[in-house]
């Protein structure tokens, strides 16, 4: 293949053909489809617009993509997602999906009661899965392509970069009946000269904490951690590029963070911690004027280039296929009880079949064992297999004659896997 081409309108298109945004635009009102030419036969696409049409992946036809097109994507079995789909995750058309999560969007003042006894049950259901505060971080990093790399995403990962995919990806995802944006905040690349500008549009952005009717608003954050210092009621949180507005936390809920979160704290500090970062990501509520209290945090590690990582087992194998620039992308838990189920990396450019890339730990659990052999042992021998005891093996050859020559085109969109 020699780049990504799409039929478009009866004509076959490359990616970076100057007559693609006019195509896009009639097939955008057109009752047909675009096809990606991936594979023969092609694949259904659809148009969307923000700012300027694209061309996008359709729901759950990711694995019908050739595995080095930049629309591939592991079916949701492959992490997981796969627990979530159809339940806290429901596709509301192509363009939308709507989570139902297991927290609030807001919280009432605690209030003297009478204990009542409990009315008798007219109906009853089956529960319905609901997403938690990590798995919705885990969603918006997927979304955002943040788990995807390829060569020509090398130097381009910042934090203008995370700000403005992260908030583009949120603008497609329903919670409790609105759009996630109106109630996220990821802080922009940080910058002195505009600081009062830049605290102005946060502000503005979390003017949605504003009490009503009784009732305190909650919005989430989402951004790289720097810190903590105690303070008289807890602690100060400190978020990179908001170095005027830390989150505070009251004792009982920062000391069940730190406890909770402690392997991802300590990975910091490890002797293979070097260039890992700690995101992380917080329901707040404003108990006063633009005063921001954590209601509920999760923690999740990356690598430098924000490529989500399970533990600091995985960090050499991420740096080793960001160095030898190989296209993979890196599946993640979601709310699974584990994820030693699931490969550590999958490879795609290695043809027509990816490679999933399972790291054996001898720190894991012993449940963690056990799932992390049926992985491999379901991979039917397709697996490569490293265990961190020894050295690293070498890493499947890449298939470059068979790879979708992406280009500069794939750096410029990496984010919005299409």
């Amino acid at each position: 293949m020699d780049g990504q081409r799409f039929a478009v309108g009866g004509r076959v298109v490359d990616a970076d053909d100057p007559q693609l945004q006019a195509l896009l635009a009639q097939a955008y009102e057109a009752p047909g489809r675009p096809r990606c030419l991936c594979v023969a036969g092609g694949v259904e696409m659809y148009v969307a617009f923000h700012r300027h049409y694209q061309i996008k992946r359709m729901p759950d036809t990711g694995d019908r993509h050739h595995p080095a097109c930049p629309s591939y994507e592991p079916g949701p079995a492959m992490s997981g997602l796969g627990e979530l789909v159809g339940e806290a995750v429901v596709q509301l058309d192509p363009a939308r999906v709507e989570l139902h999560v297991d927290f609030p969007w807001a919280r009432l003042p605690a209030r003297a009661g009478v204990p009542r006894e409990a009315a008798e049950a007219s109906e009853v259901g089956r529960t319905r899965r609901r997403m938690s505060l990590r798995a919705l971080m885990h969603f918006l990093f997927e979304r955002a392509g943040f788990n995807r790399w390829s060569p020509a995403m090398a130097g381009k990962r910042n934090q203008a970069v995370l700000h403005k995919y992260l908030m583009q990806a949120a603008e497609a995802i329903q919670v409790k009946g609105e759009p996630l944006s109106n109630r996220l905040y990821v802080p922009e690349a940080f910058s002195e000269s505009a600081k009062a500008e830049q605290a102005e549009r946060r502000r503005a952005r979390l003017s949605v904490l504003q009490p009503q009717d009784g009732r305190q608003p909650m919005a989430v954050v989402l951004g790289d951690f720097k810190g903590w210092e105690p303070a008289p009621f807890g602690a100060r949180v400190w978020i990179r590029h908001m170095p005027d507005a830390p989150l505070l936390a009251d004792a009982r809920t920062w000391a069940r963070a730190q406890r909770s979160f402690a392997p991802l704290f300590e990975a910091l500090d490890s002797d293979g911690g070097r260039g890992l970062r700690l995101m992380l990501v917080a329901l707040i509520r404003a108990r006063r004027e633009h005063t921001y209290e954590i209601d509920l945090a999760s923690l999740m590690l990356t690598s430098e280039e924000w490529i989500p990582l399970e533990g600091v087992h995985e960090a050499p194998l991420i740096r080793a296929l960001v160095a030898q620039g190989r296209r993979f992308v890196k599946p993640l838990r979601y709310d699974a009880r584990t994820a030693a189920g699931f490969a550590n990396a999958i490879l795609l450019d290695t043809g027509a079949e990816p490679v999933p890339l399972h790291v054996l730990s001898a720190f894991m659990r012993p449940a963690e064992s056990e799932a992390k052999s049926r992985a491999i042992e379901l991979a039917s021998g397709r697996a490569w297999v490293w265990s961190t005891d020894g050295r690293m093996p070498d890493l499947p050859a890449a298939d470059r004659q068979g790879q979708v020559n992406i280009g500069q085109a794939e750096g410029e969109q990496q984010w919005k896997p299409s």
